[in-house]
């Protein structure tokens, strides 16, 4: 058995649902990684791939790390080009605090792989609350809304009290103690009185990315 008897790629993904299948690197050998990577340049294929390590990047041949656009923060890579950006920003990421970060840029360089610009608002948690009045503007008429938070994870439910479109929050493993690895975050959300708040799984930024992407499917470019 070879690493490339190990793969069966789901190239007609975009023709059925409309997304492509991206790779989550977590958890594959290096070995596969190339072979997903080997098969993706015969068929001139392109893939988002997310979680993919520093260590994992560096183990690969270097005509496959020459080959990738790699953003170690989001542990995002992209084999191939974007999409072309779209003329209209059509969703703002909000994030309670800079430690959320690497969730919110897993949310960004998502979208932006399929060509959906964004707004990127951070460390606007309602701890110190002023900081995100002075910026609901900028997002207030955004047709989604991506909110990412750890910690008590109350930033979802401001916001969806304070703006008319669909908001998805995202609990992040941010927290000690109680927290347990974003459990009380992803809790809060669950239990929250802001009506028609939508949650993901933990730290999932690649998950709300899609998940705004089938809502703006719905929603017409101006």
């Amino acid at each position: 058995m070879t690493a490339k008897s190990d793969i069966r790629l789901d190239f007609d993904r975009r023709n059925r649902m409309g997304l492509e299948e991206a790779i989550l690197a977590s958890g594959k050998s290096v070995a596969h990684l190339a072979a997903i990577l080997d098969e993706a340049a015969e068929r001139s294929s392109r893939f988002l791939f997310t979680r993919l390590s520093p260590e994992q990047l560096a183990q690969l041949p270097e005509h496959h790390r020459n080959a990738l656009d790699y953003e170690p923060l989001s542990r995002t890579a992209y084999f191939g080009q974007p999409e072309s950006s779209k003329s209209v920003t059509r969703v703002a990421v909000v994030a309670a605090g800079t430690s959320d970060i690497n969730v919110v840029r897993e949310v960004t360089r998502t979208l932006h792989w399929y060509g959906e610009p964004t707004v990127e608002i951070t460390d606007v948690g309602v701890a110190g609350i002023w900081r995100l009045l002075e910026r609901v503007e900028d997002f207030r008429h955004m047709p989604v809304l991506i909110v990412v938070a750890g910690m008590d994870a109350a930033l979802p439910t401001v916001i969806g009290g304070l703006v008319a479109g669909a908001v998805i929050g995202v609990p992040t493993s941010v927290g000690y103690g109680v927290a347990t690895g974003g459990h009380s975050a992803l809790h809060s959300m669950l239990t929250s009185c802001a009506a028609g708040l939508t949650v993901t799984n933990i730290d999932n930024g690649f998950g709300a990315a899609c998940a705004a992407m089938r809502i703006l499917r719905a929603v017409p470019v101006a």
